[in-house]
């Protein structure tokens, strides 16, 4: 229980004190009256006595009372009724609120810190108001009068005899039996007579000598002459006199109640609105009783006739006070209590009282208990059977004995006044009432077993109840507290009596006693046993006290202290008293807050919403809804739409009171604010027919950083080129999207008239859908003037003038239950300056039930739109974005710093060219190599004209806008009429095998000396595009020469004619999807042809051979592959014939078949060849069809020359040169000289695909580029096998150096050797037994070095296999021959070969060493010959 103003010791004496009746004459009554005061209100402050009080026990022990206090209280002849007593208790606990600014006790228990009112004054006013409205009953006598004053006035004609009229009255009241209320102790009621006197308007003489007269009749202790109102009216206000009155009249007069709440009061029709002001004085409806002048009224608690009795206070639909409540209550506040009395006046009513005590009411106490003692002895003398026998006898007019089930079942029996146990209750009663507790409880203890033996149910449980509290107040506490007494106490009253008014009157004090020993425990659950559903205010009293207990415990129980006191809350919210339901839940909030219980969080959120509202207090209504909303409910779909329209409405309410005020910031839906996407520009146009847009960038494309790095890599490569290779410091990558993960650092640059579109990302966590109408962004703008003026101007709309920002509004975005969905908002710059996005304003609002599928047959009154709105609230939500955090300094990586987000700051700029581009007849899907010619159109779609158009991609060979020489070449009539993309001429039949020679520059391609070929100048007419103007340009693309799908980016740039400060240049990207399948896959090689028949007999020959083979699987629904034409371009060497033997000319390949080329290639003569440096290039066709494909012009020689500045830019190895090995590098250089040659094939083809029943032919063309000699060369890239896992070595390699060598095959080419000899040759063996073949061996050099030459013809192998295959022959003459070759000489050996047997023989056995004459060191190898040389022997 919470902490008490006073001890449960000093707590229940001053709850069972000495009633005291009060008599008055009309005249005595308007003397207090005076005062605003009755007579008993008059003695209220003064009733305890000041000092310690002594009276005789029966033993004549000196027994002493301390803080004795008496009650005077009029005679009220009616007893009071419950539904008033219950009235005045909600008025009493309504009006005791916690103090504003309470300090409240900080209570820790565990991970809990709660906020507690250490105190309940309320729960203290309405314990001590229940146990003073507690009406008196027959079956205990503490509340019944002792005494009764008898007052008069010394202003009366007659005053003695007034007296002896009230004597009378009084006689009448206790013993006629008309009257069974008020009760009266004992028979011989102590009376005593008061003489009251007005000392400034009465007579002093008079006065004194009617109070000799009353001393001589009733004797000096039965009478008092008591002055007052020693203060005239008018000297009223002179002085400040204290008034004690107030606290008391407080207490006890509703009229001095707050109203109920704050809410209006309903106006009750009565006949005499005063009689619904409960006032304890009853002053306001006085009743003449028999015509009596004296004023018996009904008694205060009197329910008001006109009103209904049955209506419970307790119900949520309690009984309103009356609308002249407010009235008294003005009336009241300025009433002096006591106006009329001085301090001696206040002095003379407490010696009065002191008086009454010490000469009236203790001697007659006193008196009283030896009676009733002696009663009790002269019984106790009797044997206890014998005594329980003649009870029976002698006890008079008992009821008829009852069964014991019946005893049980009722509440017992009735005893009459005069039964012998109701004398020892009556003696225990008055020794409790004067403190006297030892006698006290052995008087109950044996009270209780007489009337547990008569079965006595009522009148046990009475004594059973005053024994336990006796017991406990016993000085020096001889026995511990009988807390079980209590307990039967309460059961019995409880379930026999069915009086739950004494039960809760033992709970309270059991509990307090229970709560003074520290058993809070067993405290709780007493309080929590006397909950029940017929008081809620009881119950809920009762239920927040229990809830104090758990949190006063050792160990405090916190949640079942916060259970307990939403379950106070609950009974106060049902009793009406919605503040302290409110208190109750907010308390108990504390404990649940924030610890995942957020089904009772959102209960107890939901109902101090509800409470809050009622009371008017808007703003924690709305915070309480708002929380219930925003936290991640797990309530059922049902209760979460009803939260919302609750929220919705109190929401409505709240801003109706302050229509002009801010918007409010809404909790729904949910906003990711670091999702929000800005993108600057127009909406993506969709594909129309064959034009399709350029995909730029749009909000629709993720976010994917390595594309973003592509990107901005192209943007750097463009503007280095621009700007002379260097990229300004100035440089920033355009960014046309800003999200979470791009550089927002800098405040974005947006162009005037160009939309700004804001993604906003949503979220609704409830299970049932939200509805925002009216969506729009809320900004604020600072307008730039030319003058450089600053003219700020904030957005909700802005009418009338012409708006700065033009605003786009979505009038409806429905968002589903638990669904996440963007809204993309858009905002229209009509004017230079810097723009702030704060945020989103829109409508909040649920869908009603009315609507049906799509709108149609909703129900008349609903909404308009597609949706029915069933209430909805304007308010905004603010777009914060936190920065990146900060992490370079060592101040930053220590602390938490982040960096500003600016994406929704941008500055609008002055206009800007914007170009469009769109592709017309752009493929989806080639085949490798295939040439397919689209067009590009360009449309400039801004006010201002552009110019420096350039295109930069990564893949330069994928597309060519054709080179210079695209304009020289006509079309041939057969190129159009085939719609062929190549520039074709018709040749004659007899230049079938014969190439034929053109020439071009690789400068007029794009691709000069030190030029980056990525990027490339778009060819406008002018140069410059002019506001609404488009042009077309045809576009050539070849499909890439690797299988699959490919993303190629192109980035096209471009400058405004008039620079921009801010904007340097603009970009716009676009990303073509090609998918390939595979076609002709070409490999060759090139080898030194034997043959020497030079036309300058300089053995410049070589033979290119050329493998085809289509790989294609059908899957593009080719036919076959046709190779049209083989073309050759090398700066010095050309193809010269096909020597293919075949006289086939058509080249025709089905699917999976392979077909091999051979041709003869042979040096350019010197006239072709131009400088070493020069970029010209001979182009050599071999025909196989009859037209010709220029392959020097546009687009053959464009892709020609992309695909070998690629091959160009893969890295070489570059060997370390060493200067010490200088000469041996130069000779390593010379040799790997003669290997090298640089030819590249273009095999040219076309294919013949069936497609939808037609036949269409598709042509390309594939690069095959030699390097070296012998080596093969592939026209695709090959896959490289992954290197076998080798053993990891855990030793130090040792360091040695390896001689730079050249290899096997660069030193077999460093001389070329031929064998000139006949076929057959016819010898008569049986003539001559020898023949004798002569054998021409010419050896060439074929590096630029003189070359020294060893000739060995001795066989090296003796193994017998090696002289099958080399059959038995011998050279005859010299065996070694050494020679010197002069750059690129010839020189011829005459040899002699012998033979002695027919046969076929090999003369390849001659092994040739070569070395560089001017090297010291040897390189010598053998040198090979490809082919072996076979001659006939014949016999003839």
């Amino acid at each position: 229980m919470a902490q008490c103003v006073q001890s449960v010791q000093e707590l229940i004496p001053d709850s069972f004190v000495p009633c005291v009746a009060a008599l008055c004459s009309d005249e005595a009554e308007r003397l207090t009256r005076l005062n605003h005061l009755s007579f008993a209100e008059l003695l209220k402050p003064f009733s305890r006595l000041t000092s310690e009080v002594h009276m005789r026990d029966p033993n004549n022990q000196l027994h002493v009372i301390k803080n004795l206090k008496i009650a005077v209280s009029n005679i009220i002849t009616q007893p009071p009724q419950p539904g008033a007593i219950r009235k005045l208790l909600n008025d009493v606990v309504s009006g005791s609120q916690p103090a504003e600014g309470l300090v409240a006790n900080v209570i820790t228990a565990g991970d809990y810190d709660l906020n507690i009112s250490a105190t309940t004054p309320w729960f203290e006013s309405y314990r001590e108001t229940f146990l003073q409205s507690m009406p008196a009953s027959d079956h205990e006598f503490l509340n019944h009068y002792l005494a009764c004053m008898l007052v008069a006035s010394s202003s009366e004609a007659e005053p003695v005899e007034q007296f002896s009229k009230l004597s009378q009255e009084q006689h009448r009241i206790q013993h006629n039996s008309d009257y069974s209320y008020p009760k009266w102790f004992i028979p011989n009621t102590l009376k005593y007579y008061v003489l009251l006197h007005d000392v400034s308007a009465g007579d002093e003489q008079r006065a004194e000598s009617i109070y000799e007269e009353m001393k001589q009749k009733y004797g000096t202790q039965g009478c008092y002459l008591l002055k007052i109102n020693s203060r005239t009216s008018n000297r009223a206000s002179d002085e400040q006199i204290p008034d004690p009155w107030s606290q008391y009249l407080q207490k006890n007069s509703i009229q001095n109640q707050e109203s109920y709440e704050d809410g209006p009061c309903t106006i009750t029709s009565n006949k005499n609105s005063d009689s619904n002001l409960l006032s304890l004085d009853g002053l306001d409806n006085e009743v003449k009783v028999d015509g009596l002048p004296n004023n018996f009224r009904a008694h205060p608690l009197q329910l008001d006739s006109s009103s209904d009795p049955s209506n419970s206070m307790d119900g949520p639909d309690h009984v309103k006070f009356a609308s002249s409540l407010h009235e008294t209550k003005k009336a009241n506040t300025g009433i002096i209590h006591g106006a009329c009395l001085t301090l001696t006046d206040h002095d003379r009513i407490r010696q009065f009282i002191q008086e009454f005590t010490f000469r009236g009411l203790l001697p007659h106490i006193e008196k009283t208990i030896r009676q009733l003692n002696d009663q009790l002895i002269s019984r106790k003398g009797l044997s206890r059977s014998l005594f329980s026998a003649t009870k029976k006898w002698f006890s008079g007019s008992k009821v008829p004995e009852k069964s014991i089930n019946e005893l049980k079942n009722t509440s017992g029996l009735l005893y009459p006044p005069e039964a012998p146990e109701l004398q020892i209750r009556k003696m225990a009663d008055l020794c409790f009432l004067v403190q006297h507790y030892d006698l006290a409880y052995s008087c109950y203890h044996t009270a209780k077993k007489d009337f547990l033996n008569d079965q006595a149910m009522l009148y046990a449980a009475g004594a059973l109840e005053m024994a336990a509290v006796s017991a406990f107040l016993q000085p020096g506490a001889p026995r511990p507290y009988p807390a079980h007494y209590m307990d039967t106490a309460i059961q019995t009253y409880r379930d026999i009596c069915k009086n739950m008014v004494l039960a809760e009157r033992c709970v309270l004090l059991s509990a307090e006693i229970l709560k003074s020993q520290s058993k809070y425990s067993e405290a709780a659950a007493l309080l929590i046993r006397l909950t029940s559903e017929d008081s809620d205010l009881r119950s809920a009293l009762l239920l927040e006290q229990a809830a104090h207990c758990f949190i006063n415990m050792k160990s405090p129980m916190v949640r079942k202290y916060a259970f307990h006191m939403i379950l106070a809350g609950h009974r106060f919210s049902k009793a009406g008293q919605k503040k302290h339901a409110l208190r109750c839940y907010c308390q108990a909030m504390q404990v649940y807050k924030g610890k995942g219980w957020s089904l009772a969080e959102d209960h107890i959120n939901f109902t101090i919403g509800r409470q809050s509202y009622t009371l008017r207090q808007l703003d924690n209504a709305v915070s309480a809804f708002r929380h219930i909303l925003i936290n991640e409910s797990r309530q059922s779909a049902a209760q979460q739409g009803a939260f919302l329209r609750e929220y919705l409405y109190v929401y409505k309410n709240v801003s109706q009171l302050s229509p002009d005020g801010p918007l409010p910031q809404l909790p729904l839906p949910y906003i990711n604010s670091s999702a929000t996407r800005v993108f600057f520009g127009h909406d993506r146009r969709p594909a129309d027919g064959e034009k399709q847009a350029a995909t730029h960038v749009s909000l629709d494309q993720e976010y994917d950083s390595e594309s973003s790095q592509q990107w901005r890599e192209l943007e750097e490569q463009v503007v280095a080129v621009v700007n002379r290779g260097v990229i300004p410091t100035n440089f920033y990558p355009t960014q046309y999207c800003l999200n979470s993960y791009s550089d927002n650092s800098r405040f974005p640059l947006a162009v005037v008239e160009e939309p700004i579109t804001v993604e906003v990302a949503f979220r609704n966590p409830l299970k049932v859908p939200l509805l925002l109408t009216d969506l729009s962004l809320l900004w604020k703008f600072q307008r730039k003037d030319s003058s450089g003026k600053d003219n700020e101007e904030v957005k909700e709309l802005v009418t009338g003038e012409p708006v700065m920002i033009g605003t786009e509004v979505i009038s409806e975005f429905l968002i589903n239950s638990e669904e996440s969905k963007v809204a993309r908002l858009k905002l229209f710059p009509h004017h230079i300056g810097e723009l702030h996005i704060l945020g989103v304003v829109y409508n909040l609002g649920t869908i009603q039930g009315c609507m049906t599928v799509d709108g149609i047959g909703a129900l008349p009154g609903c909404h308009t739109g597609k949706h029915s709105l069933s209430m909805s609230v304007r308010g905004r939500q603010d777009l914060e974005i936190q920065g990146p955090r900060l992490n370079n300094t060592k101040e930053e990586k220590t602390s938490i710093k982040y960096g500003p987000d600016r994406r929704l700051d941008p500055i609008i700029t002055e206009e800007m060219p914007l170009l469009e581009v769109f592709f017309i007849h752009f493929p989806t899907g080639l085949l490798c190599g295939e040439i397919r010619k689209a067009y590009v159109e360009f449309v400039n779609v801004s006010k201002c004209p552009l110019t420096g158009l350039k295109v930069v991609s990564k893949r330069p060979e994928f597309f060519t806008f054709g080179g210079n020489t695209a304009a020289l070449t006509p079309l041939s009539p057969s190129a159009s009429e085939n719609c062929s993309a190549y520039k074709t001429v018709v040749t004659d039949s007899t230049s079938v095998c014969t190439a034929l020679v053109s020439s071009a520059s690789s400068v007029d391609f794009g691709i000069g000396i030190g030029s980056q070929p990525e990027v490339i100048p778009v060819p406008l007419p002018d140069a410059v595009l002019l506001p609404g103007a488009s042009v077309q340009l045809p576009m050539w693309l070849r499909g890439p020469d690797e299988e699959g799908v490919h993303e190629i980016n192109f980035l096209f740039y471009y400058e405004s004619v008039q620079k921009q400060p801010k904007i340097r240049h603009r970009i716009l990207r676009h990303t073509a999807v090609i998918c390939t399948s595979r076609s002709l896959n070409v490999r060759a090689t090139v080898c030194r042809s034997n043959s020497l028949e030079d036309e300058e007999g300089r053995g410049g020959n070589m033979l290119v051979f050329v493998d085809v083979e289509n790989t294609n699987t059908s899957e593009a629904g080719v036919k076959e592959f046709h190779i049209v034409q083989v073309s050759s371009s090398s700066k010095h060497w050309k193809l010269q014939k096909s020597v293919n033997l075949s006289e086939n000319k058509d080249a025709k390949l089905a699917s999976r078949e392979k077909g091999k080329f051979c041709f003869k290639a042979v040096r350019c003569r010197e006239k072709e060849v131009a400088t070493q440096f020069s970029e010209k290039y001979i182009f050599a066709d071999i025909i196989f069809g009859n037209e010709q494909i220029i392959s020097s012009a546009s687009p053959c020689a464009d892709f020609f020359y992309r695909s070998l500045s690629s091959e160009l830019k893969k890295p070489q190895a570059q060997p370390s040169v060493h200067a010490e090995k200088q000469s041996v590098e130069d000779a390593v250089r010379l040799i790997q000289k003669c290997s090298e040659v640089d030819l590249n094939i273009v095999v040219l083809w076309k294919a013949y695909v069936v497609e939808d029943s037609k036949q269409l032919i598709l042509e390309g063309q594939h690069h095959v580029i030699l390097h070296t000699i012998g080596k093969e060369a592939f026209s695709c890239p090959q896959k490289q096998e992954p290197p076998e896992m080798e053993l990891l070595k855990f030793f130090r390699p040792e360091n040695t150096t390896v001689p730079l060598r050249p290899s096997v095959e660069q030193l077999s080419n460093l001389i070329k050797t031929s064998l000139h000899y006949p076929e057959s040759f016819n010898h008569p063996f049986h003539q001559k037994s020898l023949c004798l073949v002569p054998v021409t061996l010419l050896l060439s050099n074929c590096s630029k070095a003189d070359v020294d030459v060893i000739v060995d013809l001795r066989h090296k192998t003796t193994s017998p296999e090696a002289l099958e295959i080399h059959g038995s022959f011998t050279w005859l003459g010299q065996t070694q021959y050494k020679l010197q070759l002069k750059s690129q000489e010839i020189h011829s050996l005459q040899l002699k070969a012998c033979f002695v047997h027919t046969g076929v023989y090999n003369l390849g056995t001659p092994r040739v060493f070569a070395k560089l004459s001017d090297q010291v060191t040897v390189f010598e190898t053998s040198q090979q010959n490809s082919m072996p040389a076979l001659i006939i022997i014949n016999n003839v």
